[in-house]
């Protein structure tokens, strides 16, 4: 009897050691291996696919459980949800006390009185002086070209050893409204001056990303109609004075038959220049069940009318660098406003 229940103590003592071993043994937590740590680059592909593919198939089923509950809402007579809107660098500038509002009574009295109000009230025609600078390029008139087909009442002229004052007293004397004046480096159009006439002011801009008529795929030819003139987020003074030094290039009578459309789009201070034209295509769109087996549409064919934008260049980009008053000058000359450096704090700070 002593033995027996020696050896059933000594198995109970074994059995609680275990127990307690067990206990202390906690597991291990697995490391998370990510995709571009793995060295092997067919797995690793294979990995990154899968983590694609399954991301896409939850956004998908957010979009539809999304839009399950806004058309059940609108059943049940409720106001849906409200829509998502991404944070993005635009909706999250810094705020600006210079932006323009609707109800600015100073804003619009100032218009009635500044340097464009005369050809923006069509009591003169807008017409355009273009020239180049001393040492022209071979894309240099490829580019003013296409500007003289874009503006109407543009004309060009040869730079040729006149100074740009002399070429200002000039224009005034032949009424010219304004002067485009295309400056080139290393055989590139990298800047574009544009001065106000008779009293200034004087814009420089940086011109690059320039992509000619020739250079775009199916692109259209322009006829020589007056365009349609589309001026996206000048939202500020500045911008809002810009905005009309542009709109003073061109005539306030669209043609509307021609179906041209010319728009500066301000993006983050960068004005993007598109020229396009309206297309109108009619098309037929069968309508009906398809036979598998004779394949032949049972339904009839309705005629659509579709439009479309056809692109007719040039594509170029526009950067501030300076706005001064009256018409050009470098050593006297009293600047608006001037692109330094130390003003670009922030990724969210826009002046235009």
């Amino acid at each position: 009897m002593a033995k027996e229940k020696k050896r059933k103590a000594a198995e109970e003592a074994v059995d609680g050691d275990d127990y307690i071993e067990r206990e202390d043994k906690k597991p291990k937590k697995q490391k998370l291996i990510l995709a571009s740590q793995i060295k092997n680059k067919e797995k690793r592909s294979a990995v990154y696919a899968k983590l694609k593919h399954e991301k896409r198939v939850e956004k998908h089923k957010k979009i539809k459980a999304r839009d399950a509950a806004s058309k059940q809402a609108l059943e049940l007579g409720e106001e849906p949800p409200e829509k998502m809107v991404p944070r993005t660098i635009e909706n999250t500038r810094e705020l600006d006390e210079t932006v323009c509002r609707p109800d600015d009574e100073e804003l619009f009295a100032g218009n009635d009185a500044d340097e464009f109000s005369a050809v923006l009230k069509q009591q003169t025609a807008p017409k355009v002086l273009i020239t180049t600078c001393r040492f022209n390029s071979s894309r240099g008139p490829a580019f003013i070209k296409e500007l003289l087909s874009v503006i109407p009442n543009a004309q060009y002229y040869k730079r040729g050893t006149y100074e740009l004052k002399k070429i200002v007293e000039y224009a005034k004397n032949k009424e010219f409204t304004s002067i485009i004046v295309v400056h080139t480096n290393r055989r590139e159009p990298d800047a574009l001056l544009l001065i106000g006439l008779p009293d200034g002011p004087t814009a420089h801009f940086r011109l690059s990303n320039l992509v000619l008529r020739k250079d775009i795929k199916n692109h259209g030819n322009p006829t020589s109609h007056e365009p349609e003139l589309v001026l996206n987020n000048f939202t500020t003074r500045l911008g809002h004075r810009v905005g009309r030094m542009i709109q003073s290039l061109f005539p306030q009578v669209p043609n509307f038959r021609g179906r041209r459309v010319v728009t500066f789009h301000n993006q983050r201070d960068f004005i993007f220049f598109r020229h396009h034209r309206y297309v109108f295509e009619v098309k037929e769109k069968k309508e009906g069940l398809k036979d598998k087996k004779s394949k032949a549409s049972q339904g009839k064919t309705e005629k659509k009318a579709i439009a479309r934008l056809q692109e007719c260049g040039p594509r170029f980009t526009l950067k501030l660098v300076s706005l001064q008053h009256g018409t050009f000058d470098t050593k006297g000359g009293e600047f608006e406003w001037v692109h330094k450096a130390d003003m670009d704090t922030s990724r969210r700070r826009f002046f235009i």
